[in-house]
């Protein structure tokens, strides 16, 4: 039996001229991209319209006249108020607004970065890194499409997220310039970051350190714009040198100008180009930066127990570490501001819960529990990795090799949990150092390091919340994040809202004793405790019946 073969037909190597321009598919991958991401976007966006008006109104409660504004002016001489909000403008008359720029404009601008890198790295890097890309490029898609498609994505969200915090403002009666301005200074900013996220993620063919460089570079951004400020108050050469700053620099409320905002959009344009100059010189899912082949065999640590968890979240760990040590270092160090301010202001324990006669240890203990967000977060994060190794199918491949999901797990959750509790221990050293330089006094340091290990109960909580629900239903895996985002608006803005007991007892840290100032009381840590323990037995059991990447 023969077979005949057709020669092949002299059209066969004609360019498809349904895919000839670069942009063929831009709207449905649009599309596409905004569906995939648009349940992010809308909590983004709706989390800083609530968010915005409601920090607006407990300003207006903590600091009702000019003398309570004054007061608030006078911590602006410490350098680490400064580092930790920004440039000190309206130094001739402090007005309601002023402060309001001045407390709460960086707050605005770090969510916005960190969504921006969050969206790029997703919608390019991750999208290489799955496979998924070429995918799409083999579809009747234009070379440039997925790449402008998802720039157009972030640049929708960073919209929204301006839209939402000009409303906010508005809202509370803000003028209606300075409202526009902060609004667009925080989108342009979350450009500027999804821009640099779009050229660090042409250099590593792996999303997560896409996302590290760029989140890196927010830090490096935050700290060069502090010590910036700190040279000067109203910002000095160095601040220029920081994304962040040329959004402070507008001068929003005070003494508004625009054209800071010029120096963020010629560097957002700089940076695409850049990218898509950087684009061209490599493969599709290899980064310029070419990855190490790396050993033939395991290292004994990573055949260890635990040793692909210590692998996977040891170092964003140690890295968001150091960044809270600073953080707690430059809190403390307010301590030696603090008692003018107290008796400027007494009513400031109306809204926070700081004692009149004991001031430090009030702050202190308070600065802690606010502190202690950073490790809540980052064991929620640690434990939920498990999540995405999951869904990346790299976790299936650990369990073919012998390893029981249980143990597995089990080994998952008590290293998260002792790096955890190690960069609480370092939060309380950082606060105490802090305090000590304020105060002399040495007792300081081991106070706050002993107080912080009250918390670890709670923390420990948080993390088995996060198991248990990783291992009844995967997609009960946001519950965990909605406890945390709850605790984080407890922590802050509880006293400030006059919420009532009853919502703030939701939040675990509400049962931790204020130490130093407050008195030791074991029983809800006890409970907290066993409470872990439990909820880790849960996630466990239900792990173990469930099928993997299955609800």
């Amino acid at each position: 039996m023969s077979t005949s073969i057709r020669p092949p037909s002299r059209h066969t190597h004609r360019a498809d001229p349904v895919a000839a321009s670069p942009l063929t598919g831009l709207g449905s991958l649009v599309r596409l991209y905004g569906r995939i991401s648009r349940r992010a976007i809308i909590v983004w966006t709706l989390a800083v319209l609530v968010l915005v008006p409601a920090s607006i109104l407990a300003m207006e409660e903590a600091y009702p006249d000019q003398g309570a504004l004054d007061a608030r002016a006078m911590l602006l001489d410490n350098p680490s108020a400064v580092m930790m909000t920004g440039p000190y403008f309206a130094t001739e008359h402090y007005t309601f607004w002023a402060m309001v720029a001045n407390e709460l404009f960086l707050y605005i601008l770090i969510p916005a970065a960190i969504m921006s890198v969050l969206l790029t790295v997703r919608h390019t890097r991750g999208e290489e890194e799955a496979g998924r890309l070429e995918l799409i490029r083999a579809l009747p898609a234009g070379r440039l499409a997925p790449a402008v498609a998802a720039l157009i994505v972030v640049s929708l969200a960073n919209l929204a997220l301006g839209a939402a915090i000009t409303a906010g403002t508005l809202v509370m009666g803000g003028e209606i310039a300075g409202s526009l301005a902060l609004g667009l200074a925080t989108a342009l900013t979350g450009m500027v970051f999804a821009s640099l996220t779009a050229v660090a993620a042409q250099f590593t063919e792996h999303a997560g350190t896409a996302s590290g460089m760029a989140l890196g570079l927010l830090a490096l951004a935050f700290m060069v714009r502090g010590v910036g400020d700190v040279i000067d108050r109203q910002g000095s050469w160095l601040s220029w040198f920081s994304p962040l700053a040329w959004a402070q620099q507008t001068r929003v409320f005070v003494d508004l100008r625009w054209w800071p905002l010029l120096v963020s959009l010629a560097a957002v344009i700089a940076l695409l180009v850049l990218a898509g100059a950087l684009s061209h010189r490599r493969d599709v899912g290899a980064g310029l930066r070419a990855a190490s082949a790396g050993p033939r065999s395991a290292s004994p640590a990573l055949l260890a127990r635990g040793g692909l968890a210590r692998r996977l979240v040891t170092g964003s760990m140690l890295a968001w570490g150091i960044g809270l040590f600073l953080f707690a270092l430059a809190f403390g160090s307010l301590a030696s501001s603090l008692t003018d301010f107290i008796e400027e202001m007494p009513a400031i324990g109306e809204f926070a819960p700081i004692a009149m006669d004991d001031v430090t240890g009030s702050f202190s203990a308070f600065v802690l529990m606010m502190l202690t967000t950073g490790p809540v977060a980052l064991i929620v994060s640690g434990v939920l990795r498990m999540r995405t190794e999951e869904f990346a199918g790299r976790l299936a491949g650990a369990l073919v090799a012998g390893t029981s999901r249980v143990r597995l797990a089990l080994m998952w959750f008590l290293v998260v949990l002792l790096e955890t509790a190690l960069m609480q221990v370092l939060l309380g050293l950082g606060v105490g150092l802090g305090v000590w330089a304020a105060t002399d006094d040495t007792a300081w340091i081991g106070d706050m390091t002993a107080a912080a290990l009250a918390y670890l109960p709670a923390i420990a909580l948080y993390g088995a919340v996060a198991l248990a629900l990783y291992g009844l239903n995967l997609r009960l895996t946001s519950v965990a994040w909605a406890l945390v985002v709850y605790t984080a608006l407890i922590t802050f803005l509880g006293d400030l809202l006059g919420l009532p007991d009853g919502a703030k007892d939701v939040s675990p840290l509400n049962h931790v004793p204020l130490l130093p100032s407050a008195e030791f009381e074991g029983v809800p840590l006890l409970v907290m405790g066993v409470g872990a323990v439990v909820l880790v037995v849960v996630g466990l059991a239900a792990l173990r019946r469930r099928d993997l990447a299955a609800g």
